[in-house]
């Protein structure tokens, strides 16, 4: 048996081959779930990433760049995980037509980079096996490898070699230097991949798929020696996190801490780009002269999208506990637990990630309902997963929360803005899990059960490299779209707010004269019973192309109204002055469930196939944003909050 440690020697590079490469190799990154896959391919290609839609889907498109020490120029694809080629989710189906080339927009990839978890080689080698049955070349990377020579595993890589017929080495993608083994194979592979192979692939029949799952086993206990002593950490820990009440008092807390997180740990970086655009803006009043380009560039670009980048931090707060819990390995043992209570409210164990992905954003969350095998029980996930708040919705909720709520603690040291917080989060959890069980009672009321069998991955620490890196990725996809969909919305916003000029002598503010104003009086008979005034009807406008837009919008109206810099300075203090506490409960109310994000409703389109399950969620939570603001509205006023 060879030592972890000790992997068979590269071939080496063909010489003069290296320096007169020119042609981009073409590599898909293919593996299980769980393997990490995502921790190498950051380690590989660093900051050089670009993330979009495969052509005709919404399957997300992960793509690196980098040169290997040979000199060879590598496209790498990191594709979606997969237990196997038969595709029996979407995802797996991207990763099954990207492997053979028949996804349409997409190169076939020359080079198949499969990447196994060192410590449960089983599932691995059959997907491996599989594979190999393309005709492609193929690389196997024990990915892990660290953590499985910790635990005492050993392998005969010369045999495994043999056995599967590719190339093996082992990978620690979380430390420095762990590819390096991997990057050599890789030159040796590249020096000779043909630029086409031609597609002999077909499915295999029952007797089949039998047959690769006693190959894999026989391969296994052949080549991997397990350690004399079993992992009994990983048991321990599950011992704890994994009981049915001290596991799921652990998980509350877990949750309870990243939202009073959102609040405490991203003050700090909000003062800061906040007085940033305070001098951006007092620059911009001092050094422009009066008209519409000091109000564009003051109202209209600073005050609305700067509104709105002061909550990156909180986002990015909030991706970091998701990008955390995921490394450690927390979220499957999450989804475990809440399988009774998900259950019981209609849903399926698997519902739990996309439904916690939700809470970042509506949309990967809808996207990883693929997870989910029955369609019904997946429809159902899709129909609720934006009642999840989301990182959108954060920016509404601070500024109303930080304007109407008192900054004092409650109970002993909990902040009570953060437990308002908290409280807007669990309306969005129990409203799901409402709309859920109806779906499952009565629409739904004679479909069977599907069993929940989930994989739970050993624990592992979290690689700060691969957290770094995604949430730069983050960062980088809300300043994408605070320049781009904000940007163009609030220079809508502005121009109607701007236009028309108030006639000479006019004794009321600009913006009473504008069409935004005529716009915000048209819906006032329609929402004046729940407690909105026409400046909020302006601002729900916008928000339909995304829901962060309302509190820019409203920063442009309100500063654009104001007789001095205040309005543009403070929002906040802006909108104490001229709302009841009862108008801001309502809207905290409408938020909760209002389907304000055009870009969801068209995933939901997507997503199901279907533009009658996207209008019924337009429907459905538009009536409730209504029901739910009417009455906490009527309720506030009663109480004397009007």
């Amino acid at each position: 048996m060879n030592d972890l440690a000790a992997p068979p020697p590269a071939p080496a590079a063909a010489p003069g081959r290296a320096s007169t490469a020119v042609r981009t190799i073409h590599v898909a990154l293919v593996g299980n779930p769980n393997c990490g896959k995502t921790a190498l391919f950051n380690a590989l290609t660093g900051s050089r990433q670009k993330v979009a839609n495969y052509p005709g889907v919404t399957v997300e498109r992960k793509e690196g760049s980098f040169v290997t020490p040979g000199g060879h120029p590598v496209k790498l694809l990191d594709l979606p995980g997969t237990y196997s080629l038969r595709a029996r989710s979407p995802d797996e189906e991207v990763t099954r037509d990207v492997v053979l080339g028949r996804l349409a927009g997409e190169q076939r990839p020359e080079i198949l980079l499969c990447v196994a978890d060192a410590t449960n080689l089983r599932i691995a080698v059959r997907l491996v096996l599989e594979l190999r049955r393309v005709g492609r070349p193929m690389l196997l990377a024990l990915n892990m490898a660290d953590i499985a020579r910790h635990r005492g595993y050993g392998f005969d890589f010369d045999r495994l070699e043999a056995e599967l017929g590719v190339p093996v080495v082992p990978s620690v993608a979380v430390r420095r230097g762990g590819t390096q083994a991997l990057l050599e194979r890789l030159d040796a592979l590249a020096e000779t991949a043909p630029a086409s192979i031609a597609d002999d692939w077909a499915p295999s029949g029952g007797a089949g798929i039998r047959a690769l799952q006693r190959e894999a086993d026989r391969i296994v206990a052949a080549c991997v020696t397990p350690p004399a002593k079993p992992d009994t950490v990983t048991s321990r820990i599950d011992a704890v996190l994994l009981h049915p009440v001290l596991g799921l008092a652990i998980l509350l807390g877990v949750l309870f801490l990243m939202f009073q997180a959102v609040f405490s740990w991203a003050q700090p970086a909000m003062d800061a780009i906040k007085a940033g655009f305070d001098w951006l803006g007092a620059l911009a009043g001092n050094e422009l002269p009066d008209g519409l380009l000091r109000s564009f560039v003051r109202d209209g670009l600073l005050g609305g999208v700067g509104a709105v980048l002061v909550f990156l931090p909180q986002i990015l707060v909030l991706f970091l506990f998701i990008l955390l819990l995921e490394d450690f390995g927390y979220m499957a043992r999450a989804a475990f637990l809440m399988d009774r209570i998900m259950g019981g409210a209609g849903l399926h164990g698997r519902a739990f990630i996309p439904l916690l992905s939700s809470f970042a954003c509506a949309i990967p969350g809808i996207m990883a309902t693929r997870v989910i095998d029955s369609r019904r029980d997946r429809l159902a996930t899709i129909m609720v997963a934006p009642l999840m708040t989301c990182s959108a919705r954060i920016p509404v909720y601070t500024l109303i929360i930080a304007a109407f709520i008192p900054d004092r603690t409650v109970w002993g040291g909990l902040q009570l803005q953060g437990l308002v917080m908290f409280g807007l989060y669990a309306a969005g959890i129990a409203s799901a899990l409402g709309v859920s069980f109806f779906l499952k009672r009565v629409v739904w009321r004679h479909s069977p059960a599907e069993p929940f069998m989930l994989e739970l991955p050993d624990y592992k620490r979290p690689s700060p490299r691969s957290i770094f890196y995604g949430l730069a990725l983050r960062a980088q996809v809300f300043l994408h779209r605070a320049g781009t969909t904000i940007l163009a919305m609030m220079i809508v916003i502005w121009f109607l707010a701007s236009v028309p000029r108030p006639p000479d002598g006019a004794d009321q503010p600009a913006i009473n004269y504008s069409f935004a104003a005529r716009i915000g009086h048209v819906m006032e008979p329609v929402l004046a019973p729940v407690g909105f005034n026409w400046q909020i009807n302006v601002a729900l406008l916008p928000g339909m192309a995304a829901r962060e837009v309302a509190v820019a919008s409203l920063g442009t109206v309100y500063s654009i109204a104001a007789e001095d810099d205040e309005g543009a300075d403070r929002l906040g203090r802006a909108l104490a002055g001229k709302w009841s506490l009862a108008t801001a409960l309502a809207l905290l109310a409408w938020y909760v469930f209002a389907p304000q994000c055009a870009s969801t409703l068209a995933t939901v389109r997507r997503e199901t196939g279907s533009w009658a399950w996207m209008g019924v969620l337009f429907g459905y939570m538009l009536a409730l944003a209504y029901a739910a603001a009417f009455v906490t509205y009527q309720t506030a006023v009663a109480l004397g909050a009007g």
